[in-house]
Protein backbone atom coordinates (compact mmCIF):
# COMPACT_ATOMS: atom_id res chain seq x y z
CA UNK A 1 0.00 0.00 0.00
CA UNK A 2 1.29 3.50 -0.76
CA UNK A 3 0.55 6.80 1.00
CA UNK A 4 -0.43 9.78 -1.05
CA UNK A 5 1.18 13.40 -0.48
CA UNK A 6 -2.51 14.16 0.80
CA UNK A 7 -2.64 11.14 3.24
CA UNK A 8 -4.87 9.10 1.21
CA UNK A 9 -4.28 5.39 1.50
CA UNK A 10 -3.53 4.12 -2.40
CA UNK A 11 -3.26 0.75 -3.73
CA UNK A 12 -1.02 -0.59 -5.90
CA UNK A 13 -2.77 -1.82 -9.29
CA UNK A 14 -3.05 -5.29 -9.86
CA UNK A 15 -0.73 -6.97 -12.39
CA UNK A 16 -2.83 -9.46 -14.28
CA UNK A 17 -1.12 -12.61 -16.17
CA UNK A 18 -3.00 -12.68 -19.87
CA UNK A 19 -2.55 -14.70 -22.57
CA UNK A 20 -1.73 -13.75 -26.04
CA UNK A 21 -4.80 -14.12 -28.34
CA UNK A 22 -4.18 -13.20 -31.59
CA UNK A 23 -0.93 -11.31 -33.26
CA UNK A 24 -0.85 -9.71 -36.33
CA UNK A 25 1.98 -8.29 -38.58
CA UNK A 26 0.41 -4.83 -39.65
CA UNK A 27 3.84 -3.60 -41.26
CA UNK A 28 7.33 -6.09 -41.01
CA UNK A 29 8.32 -4.25 -37.89
CA UNK A 30 4.70 -3.63 -36.00
CA UNK A 31 3.02 -6.23 -34.38
CA UNK A 32 -0.71 -5.76 -32.89
CA UNK A 33 -1.44 -8.25 -29.65
CA UNK A 34 -4.81 -9.25 -28.55
CA UNK A 35 -4.23 -10.00 -25.13
CA UNK A 36 -7.90 -11.58 -24.00
CA UNK A 37 -9.11 -10.99 -20.39
CA UNK A 38 -8.95 -13.86 -18.11
CA UNK A 39 -12.35 -15.03 -16.71
CA UNK A 40 -13.92 -12.53 -14.14
CA UNK A 41 -11.67 -9.51 -15.10
CA UNK A 42 -13.73 -6.71 -15.89
CA UNK A 43 -12.06 -3.48 -15.69
CA UNK A 44 -13.65 0.06 -16.48
CA UNK A 45 -11.17 1.87 -18.39
CA UNK A 46 -11.00 4.96 -21.27
CA UNK A 47 -10.12 5.34 -24.53
CA UNK A 48 -6.69 7.01 -25.11
CA UNK A 49 -5.29 4.93 -21.79
CA UNK A 50 -2.01 2.40 -21.81
CA UNK A 51 -1.46 -0.66 -19.93
CA UNK A 52 2.37 -1.45 -18.78
CA UNK A 53 3.38 -4.98 -19.63
CA UNK A 54 6.21 -7.30 -18.55
CA UNK A 55 7.18 -11.17 -19.49
CA UNK A 56 6.60 -13.57 -16.85
CA UNK A 57 10.46 -14.13 -16.53
CA UNK A 58 11.37 -10.43 -16.68
CA UNK A 59 9.16 -8.53 -13.99
CA UNK A 60 11.13 -5.88 -13.10
CA UNK A 61 11.79 -4.82 -17.44
CA UNK A 62 8.10 -2.85 -17.88
CA UNK A 63 6.83 -1.19 -20.81
CA UNK A 64 4.17 1.18 -21.06
CA UNK A 65 1.79 0.57 -24.72
CA UNK A 66 -0.72 3.14 -25.71
CA UNK A 67 -4.13 0.99 -26.38
CA UNK A 68 -4.97 0.99 -29.78
CA UNK A 69 -8.02 -0.67 -29.07
CA UNK A 70 -11.08 1.58 -27.45
CA UNK A 71 -13.28 1.06 -24.30
CA UNK A 72 -16.26 -0.28 -26.39
CA UNK A 73 -13.75 -3.44 -26.98
CA UNK A 74 -14.42 -6.02 -23.98
CA UNK A 75 -12.94 -9.51 -23.35
CA UNK A 76 -9.01 -7.97 -24.43
CA UNK A 77 -6.59 -5.37 -24.72
CA UNK A 78 -4.85 -4.73 -28.12
CA UNK A 79 -1.39 -2.96 -28.17
CA UNK A 80 0.67 -2.43 -31.56
CA UNK A 81 3.89 -2.29 -30.91
CA UNK A 82 6.88 -1.42 -33.27
CA UNK A 83 10.39 -3.41 -33.30
CA UNK A 84 12.41 -0.89 -31.16
CA UNK A 85 14.61 -1.77 -27.98
CA UNK A 86 14.77 -5.25 -26.06
CA UNK A 87 11.30 -5.32 -25.56
CA UNK A 88 9.84 -4.10 -29.00
CA UNK A 89 11.99 -6.62 -30.32
CA UNK A 90 11.36 -9.31 -28.22
CA UNK A 91 7.31 -8.48 -28.73
CA UNK A 92 7.44 -7.98 -32.59
CA UNK A 93 9.51 -10.94 -33.08
CA UNK A 94 9.43 -13.57 -30.97
CA UNK A 95 5.71 -13.41 -29.17
CA UNK A 96 3.14 -15.82 -30.46
CA UNK A 97 -0.38 -16.76 -29.34
CA UNK A 98 -0.28 -18.69 -27.08
CA UNK A 99 2.38 -16.83 -25.13
CA UNK A 100 1.53 -15.05 -21.53
CA UNK A 101 2.23 -11.29 -20.84
CA UNK A 102 2.04 -9.71 -17.41
CA UNK A 103 -0.37 -6.98 -17.42
CA UNK A 104 -1.21 -3.40 -15.09
CA UNK A 105 -4.71 -2.33 -16.01
CA UNK A 106 -5.16 1.17 -18.09
CA UNK A 107 -4.13 4.54 -16.85
CA UNK A 108 -3.41 7.94 -18.06
CA UNK A 109 -4.51 11.22 -19.26
CA UNK A 110 -4.47 10.99 -23.38
CA UNK A 111 -8.39 11.05 -23.35
CA UNK A 112 -10.53 12.03 -26.42
CA UNK A 113 -13.25 15.03 -25.82
CA UNK A 114 -16.40 13.04 -27.11
CA UNK A 115 -18.43 16.48 -27.29
CA UNK A 116 -20.79 17.17 -30.59
CA UNK A 117 -18.94 20.59 -31.12
CA UNK A 118 -15.50 19.84 -30.43
CA UNK A 119 -12.84 19.40 -33.10
CA UNK A 120 -10.29 16.65 -32.38
CA UNK A 121 -6.84 17.37 -34.52
CA UNK A 122 -4.35 14.38 -33.78
CA UNK A 123 -1.09 14.99 -34.95
CA UNK A 124 1.15 11.40 -35.03
CA UNK A 125 4.16 10.03 -35.91
CA UNK A 126 5.20 6.61 -36.69
CA UNK A 127 3.74 4.16 -34.13
CA UNK A 128 2.25 7.30 -32.78
CA UNK A 129 -0.95 6.61 -34.74
CA UNK A 130 -1.84 3.86 -32.41
CA UNK A 131 -4.28 5.53 -29.85
CA UNK A 132 -6.03 7.38 -32.56
CA UNK A 133 -7.28 4.01 -33.59
CA UNK A 134 -9.18 3.72 -30.48
CA UNK A 135 -10.29 7.05 -30.79
CA UNK A 136 -12.15 6.87 -33.97
CA UNK A 137 -13.23 3.23 -33.41
CA UNK A 138 -15.32 4.51 -30.59
CA UNK A 139 -16.49 7.63 -31.97
CA UNK A 140 -17.07 5.51 -35.23
CA UNK A 141 -19.03 3.08 -32.98
CA UNK A 142 -21.18 4.98 -31.12
CA UNK A 143 -21.72 7.87 -34.23
CA UNK A 144 -20.66 10.82 -32.18
CA UNK A 145 -21.03 14.24 -33.92
CA UNK A 146 -17.11 14.70 -32.93
CA UNK A 147 -14.77 15.91 -35.56
CA UNK A 148 -11.85 14.05 -35.87
CA UNK A 149 -8.94 14.64 -37.90
CA UNK A 150 -5.67 12.39 -38.28
CA UNK A 151 -2.36 14.24 -39.56
CA UNK A 152 -0.12 11.36 -39.88
CA UNK A 153 3.64 11.66 -40.69
CA UNK A 154 5.49 8.28 -42.30
CA UNK A 155 9.16 8.07 -43.64
CA UNK A 156 7.67 6.16 -46.83
CA UNK A 157 4.23 4.27 -47.69
CA UNK A 158 5.61 1.22 -46.51
CA UNK A 159 5.20 2.16 -42.97
CA UNK A 160 1.68 3.57 -42.44
CA UNK A 161 0.32 1.58 -39.83
CA UNK A 162 -3.55 0.82 -40.42
CA UNK A 163 -3.95 2.52 -43.45
CA UNK A 164 -6.81 0.26 -44.59
CA UNK A 165 -8.70 0.39 -41.55
CA UNK A 166 -8.31 3.85 -41.18
CA UNK A 167 -9.38 4.56 -44.54
CA UNK A 168 -12.26 2.52 -43.92
CA UNK A 169 -13.58 4.25 -40.80
CA UNK A 170 -13.15 7.49 -43.17
CA UNK A 171 -15.25 6.07 -45.57
CA UNK A 172 -17.87 4.99 -42.59
CA UNK A 173 -17.56 8.22 -40.51
CA UNK A 174 -18.06 11.67 -42.26
CA UNK A 175 -16.76 13.31 -39.29
CA UNK A 176 -13.67 11.47 -39.62
CA UNK A 177 -10.65 12.79 -42.17
CA UNK A 178 -7.44 10.36 -42.31
CA UNK A 179 -4.71 12.67 -43.67
CA UNK A 180 -1.20 10.96 -44.36
CA UNK A 181 2.57 12.81 -45.51
CA UNK A 182 6.07 11.03 -46.39
CA UNK A 183 9.09 12.28 -45.28
CA UNK A 184 11.54 9.73 -47.15
CA UNK A 185 10.41 9.36 -50.38
CA UNK A 186 12.35 9.53 -53.55
CA UNK A 187 11.13 11.91 -56.11
CA UNK A 188 10.64 8.82 -58.57
CA UNK A 189 7.60 7.39 -56.12
CA UNK A 190 4.32 7.44 -57.33
CA UNK A 191 2.77 8.93 -53.81
CA UNK A 192 0.54 11.42 -55.19
CA UNK A 193 -0.12 12.45 -51.46
CA UNK A 194 1.09 15.26 -49.28
CA UNK A 195 5.14 15.40 -49.04
CA UNK A 196 7.34 16.57 -46.06
CA UNK A 197 6.78 17.41 -42.27
CA UNK A 198 3.69 18.94 -40.28
CA UNK A 199 4.05 22.12 -40.61
CA UNK A 200 1.91 25.02 -39.04
CA UNK A 201 0.40 25.63 -42.54
CA UNK A 202 -1.07 22.19 -42.52
CA UNK A 203 -2.34 22.28 -38.83
CA UNK A 204 -3.61 25.79 -39.48
CA UNK A 205 -5.77 24.16 -42.91
CA UNK A 206 -7.72 22.06 -40.74
CA UNK A 207 -9.01 24.77 -38.33
CA UNK A 208 -11.95 26.27 -38.45
CA UNK A 209 -13.13 27.19 -35.20
CA UNK A 210 -10.33 27.82 -32.94
CA UNK A 211 -12.08 27.61 -29.19
CA UNK A 212 -14.23 24.34 -29.81
CA UNK A 213 -10.13 22.71 -31.30
CA UNK A 214 -8.44 20.10 -29.21
CA UNK A 215 -5.29 19.40 -30.43
CA UNK A 216 -3.48 15.81 -29.43
CA UNK A 217 0.28 14.88 -30.52
CA UNK A 218 1.69 11.55 -29.91
CA UNK A 219 4.96 10.05 -31.35
CA UNK A 220 8.31 10.59 -31.31
CA UNK A 221 10.05 13.63 -28.91
CA UNK A 222 10.99 15.87 -31.54
CA UNK A 223 7.36 15.70 -33.52
CA UNK A 224 5.90 16.37 -30.50
CA UNK A 225 7.53 19.56 -28.86
CA UNK A 226 7.26 20.70 -32.55
CA UNK A 227 3.66 20.41 -31.72
CA UNK A 228 3.27 22.02 -28.78
CA UNK A 229 5.45 24.73 -29.99
CA UNK A 230 2.61 25.52 -33.08
CA UNK A 231 -0.28 25.10 -30.85
CA UNK A 232 1.30 26.95 -27.23
CA UNK A 233 3.46 29.58 -29.16
CA UNK A 234 2.46 30.08 -32.46
CA UNK A 235 -1.11 29.71 -32.42
CA UNK A 236 -1.44 30.68 -28.70
CA UNK A 237 -3.45 28.39 -27.88
CA UNK A 238 -4.33 27.49 -24.11
CA UNK A 239 -2.13 25.19 -22.36
CA UNK A 240 -5.76 22.34 -21.77
CA UNK A 241 -6.84 22.38 -24.95
CA UNK A 242 -3.71 19.87 -26.00
CA UNK A 243 -2.64 16.70 -25.22
CA UNK A 244 0.58 14.98 -25.68
CA UNK A 245 1.98 11.96 -25.42
CA UNK A 246 6.29 11.02 -26.27
CA UNK A 247 7.55 7.65 -26.55
CA UNK A 248 11.36 8.71 -27.03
Amino acid sequence: MLICANGRKHMPKPIVPMTVEAATMELPDTKTLRLKWPDGYAVEFKTGQFITVHFPDAPAYKRAYSLSSCALDRGFYEITIKREGKMGTRLVDWTQPGDQLMVIPPAGRFLPVFEPNKHLICIAGGSGVTPFRGFVREATRRRLKTRITVLYSVRTTNDIIFNAEFRALAQENRNFSFYVTCTRLSAQDPWSGRRGRIDGAWVREQIQDLPNTVFYACGPNPLVEAAEHLVWQDLAVPREQMKTEKWG
